[in-house]
């Protein structure tokens, strides 16, 4: 199996204590886009989009945005 690369954008919003909504106000990152990246249906990722993220939520360290993962994880969990 190979490696994903996994948006925690749930983890995130929960944390922050905001919902998607809200993050999505903040970021200026259509709502849309953000369910895709909570869910895992959005197959490729517009840096952009995780830069205005790590603004929006004063976060200076990437990994607290994306996370790289056996596939084999994912189908676990």
């Amino acid at each position: 199996m190979g490696k994903k690369v996994v948006v925690k954008i749930a983890e995130l919003a929960k944390t922050h204590q905001i919902s998607l909504r809200e993050l999505s106000r903040r970021s200026d990152v259509r709502h849309a886009a953000l369910s895709e990246l909570s869910n895992g249906k959005r197959e490729s990722i517009n840096f952009s989009h995780i830069e205005r993220i790590a603004e929006a939520l004063n976060i200076s360290d990437i990994r607290e945005i994306i996370d790289l993962v056996d596939e084999k994880e994912i189908i676990t969990n």
